[in-house]
């Protein structure tokens, strides 16, 4: 029989923070920054973007990035994440970027990335469950009024700056 348990917001012995604590038998239940992984995904001097089916900022653009799954390496979470936003498969190259999102307690590693032809005339890329519709724009023709995040601007900044000066990276949150 499981014993239930009750837990207290209290600051454990030997730690700094308070954090959720069963008084049945001390468990300490740690509360982790969630990690995004995804890529910047460039094809013949063009870039890949969604458009987000889901929230939030639904119908906004994006790159493929999500939630790095349990048991996954940064680098097959972000393929993964292509394949299932973009039906693309990809060539991983540099870390671009960490980002550190605190007030939603997000680490993002964001990979460059080129396209890979999958042969036997199949597609580059396609719609994903979680998109509404995926382009390859260029870069003096991104939707920038309709980007979905913050940080999405600062990754493809980032990427046209290692196209213009080299690679530097990995690059960090902007001062």
């Amino acid at each position: 029989m499981n014993t239930p348990r009750s837990f207290r917001r209290l600051v454990p012995a030997g730690d700094t923070h308070e954090r959720e604590v069963c008084a049945t038998c001390g468990f300490v239940d740690y509360q982790n920054p969630r990690i995004v992984v995804g890529s910047v995904v460039r094809h013949k001097g063009k870039v890949l973007l969604c458009r987000r089916a889901i929230e939030p900022r639904r119908g906004f653009w994006t790159v493929p990035a999500g939630y790095l799954e349990l048991n996954e390496t940064p680098e097959n979470g972000a393929r993964r994440e292509a394949r299932e936003e973009a039906l693309a498969q990809l060539k991983l190259g540099e870390l671009l970027a960490i980002y550190s999102v605190p007030h939603l307690s997000q680490v993002q590693l964001i990979y460059r990335a080129e396209l890979i032809d999958p042969g036997a005339g199949a597609a580059l890329f396609g719609v994903g469950e979680e998109s509404l519709e995926v382009e390859l724009f260029n870069w003096d023709a991104l939707p920038t009024d309709e980007i979905a995040f913050p940080t999405v601007h600062w990754m493809l900044g980032h990427e046209r700056e290692v196209m213009e000066r080299g690679y530097a990276g990995p690059f960090g949150n902007p001062a």
